[in-house]
């Protein structure tokens, strides 16, 4: 099984569940219209309360994370990496903000500022080991 939550962490059980799923997801060990485990057999297998397991899909769902679906269960959202990439780039996005606020306040201009990351992104490609994309 994929999940093994650790009631000695000091982390609430459902809050465990949820970060497993979504490592699970982010690895692709769990795939977008993959079938999760039902909430009672899972409850079961882990040795705790079906409430837990439940509380969790709910939050899972209303991240966007996984669908549930009356009668059918839960299943990983077609959107959920979608979603870990907007997530990715609006924390980038804050990222650049700052540097560019930085840069001005240096009084650097805006093609300046262009150059600069242009030449640095131009530099990261050239050298080994680094990623060019992700």
């Amino acid at each position: 099984m994929l999940f093994r939550p650790n009631p000695s962490l000091g982390v609430p059980i459902y809050l465990q569940l949820m970060e497993q799923v979504k490592h699970a997801i982010e690895t692709g060990a769990l795939r977008p219209g993959e079938q999760l485990p039902g909430i009672r057999p899972l409850a079961e297998e882990l040795v705790i309360n079906a409430n837990t397991v439940a509380k969790a899909y709910r939050e899972l769902e209303h991240e966007g994370v996984i669908e549930l679906r009356h009668g059918a269960g839960a299943f990983v959202s077609a959107n959920a990496r979608a979603k870990k990439l907007t997530d990715k780039l609006r924390a980038g996005q804050a990222i650049v903000a700052d540097a560019v606020e930085r840069l001005h306040a240096r009084g650097i201009t805006d093609e300046e500022i262009r150059r600069l990351f242009e030449a640095e992104l131009a530099g990261l490609a050239r050298s080994p080991g680094t990623r060019s994309s992700s």
